[in-house]
């Protein structure tokens, strides 16, 4: 490994004391995120304060060594591993929550708070940040804006992107640059809050967000509706997304995920395909929504629908969705775990053109996802050890991505791009658009050490 320039190994621990760390256990905690990528940073940075954190960019530009920013690394495509070398800059020490603002609907909270905290401390306020991946407790909200997650609750509330009114962020010069503020409409300038939501790190690094919050319902109900196959569950779902009532979440699962289910215990009756569709309201409208989902979700193809009203009954709906991602490993240890959009009337040709996928490849592919959004999630499972099977999940995977893009969708709905779809962006975009990114990131990160290597591929 290079060794960092001693002056900048200098200033660094001037500047940071105990926080800059270059010893081995630091390292390998910094080493990776869950996409299971590693290499290990030549040096951790864990800055308390925006000032720190200028500081910092400015030595790294000074001494051309690469920066990588860093949540709690539960982010699934790469993007928070340094694998140009230089350091982890890990927000774990600016973690406040700076201001709950009931009366203007909005937080403003530093990047290190995890997702679960802040919902914690809104709970008393009545109001709730509708962004819920499903590390939402362990998940940063800094990690969530780099990376616009979004989870199930986004067909009624929208991703990161739609739920943050500010940001206060450090460019690649060590500029502090302040974009919106604590309110809703604003026609004054480039929209720049919502060009960083998303970049993961490779613009900027946001040192401060102000959060857009929702009023929590009154009153969930839930449906869990089976299907004879997987085909007659997606038109469902666009049936469903085409009437005037938006579900709160509309999730999708195949035939594969609910034997999944079913070996793992889970009480999910033997059908072809299930959808869980959520609502939310006042005591008064709900039942109206209900009836209007329900109505829609029938049609060809439906074996049985199920309303669960009360809060244990949907629990355990939810208690089996929850459950499906960790089980995969119990049909093959290897997992290529990707969240590809359509348009919502695309659905039924997307998971009919996967299910040809998985014959053509000879390997299990489970889908399931947000269907509402037209975001599923594409499980290739596979076994690393025996070569044939590797090969065969790697060479499936294009295939998926190309499928995305024939049907008019693109490559992630909430993961990002990170190392693992950056080399699939000249598919998804004209040489122009990927152009004019490279000259956004020019002018925000002239020297390019913001986490190089990450979103755009080389020209």
């Amino acid at each position: 490994m290079t060794l960092l320039p001693t002056a900048f190994a200098q200033t660094l621990s001037q500047l940071l004391g105990d926080d800059w760390r270059t010893d081995a256990a630091a390292l390998k905690a910094h080493a990776q995120d869950n996409s299971w990528r590693h290499a290990l940073p030549q040096g951790v940075a864990m800055p308390s304060t925006r000032e720190q954190v200028q500081a910092i960019v400015r030595a790294c530009r000074a001494h051309g060594v690469p920066l990588v920013g860093r949540g709690t690394g539960t982010g699934t495509t790469g993007a928070a591993v340094a694998t140009a070398g230089g350091i982890v800059l890990s927000f774990a020490r600016m973690n406040r929550i700076v201001a709950i603002r009931p009366g203007d609907r909005c937080a403003v909270v530093e990047p290190g708070v995890l997702n679960g905290d802040l919902q914690h401390a809104l709970m008393p306020h009545g109001l709730f940040w509708p962004p819920d991946p499903s590390s939402a407790d362990i998940c940063s909200i800094g990690g969530n804006l780099a990376c616009n997650a979004g989870g199930p609750r986004a067909v009624k509330y929208g991703t990161s992107r739609d739920n943050v009114l500010g940001l206060v962020a450090v460019t690649g010069t060590g500029e502090l640059i302040h974009c919106g503020g604590p309110y809703t409409k604003d026609s004054t300038g480039y929209d720049l809050t919502h060009l960083l939501v998303g970049s993961e790190g490779t613009l900027a690094l946001i040192v401060e967000a102000t959060l857009k919050l929702t009023p929590r319902p009154r009153s969930q109900a839930g449906l869990r509706v089976l299907y004879r196959d997987a085909e007659a569950a997606a038109a469902a779902v666009s049936r469903v997304m085409a009437q005037p009532v938006t579900p709160t979440t509309l999730e999708f699962m195949d035939a594969r995920s609910l034997q999944l289910l079913r070996h793992n215990g889970a009480q999910v009756p033997d059908a072809g395909a299930m959808l869980l569709i959520d609502a939310d309201g006042d005591e008064d409208t709900l039942p109206y929504l209900l009836n209007a989902l329900a109505e829609a979700a029938e049609g060809d193809g439906m074996l049985a629908l199920d309303v669960a009203t009360d809060g244990s009954a949907r629990d355990k709906l939810w208690a089996a969705r929850r459950a499906l991602s960790p089980a995969l490993k119990t049909i093959a240890p290897g997992k290529i775990n990707e969240d590809v959009v359509v348009p919502v009337s695309q659905i039924p040709a997307l998971v009919e053109g996967v299910q040809q996928l998985s014959a053509q490849a000879r390997l299990p592919i489970v889908t399931f996802g947000h269907a509402g959004n037209g975001n599923l999630h594409v499980n290739i499972l596979y076994h690393p050890d025996d070569a044939d099977e590797n090969a065969r999940a790697h060479a499936a995977l294009p295939k998926v991505f190309a499928l995305a893009l024939q049907l008019g969708g693109t490559l992630s709905g909430e993961h990002g791009i990170g190392l693992a779809k950056r080399d699939f962006m000249a598919q998804a975009f004209s040489a122009s658009t990927l152009a004019t990114m490279r000259a956004i990131k020019q002018a925000l990160d002239p020297d390019g050490i913001l986490n190089p290597g990450k979103v755009l591929p080389e020209a």
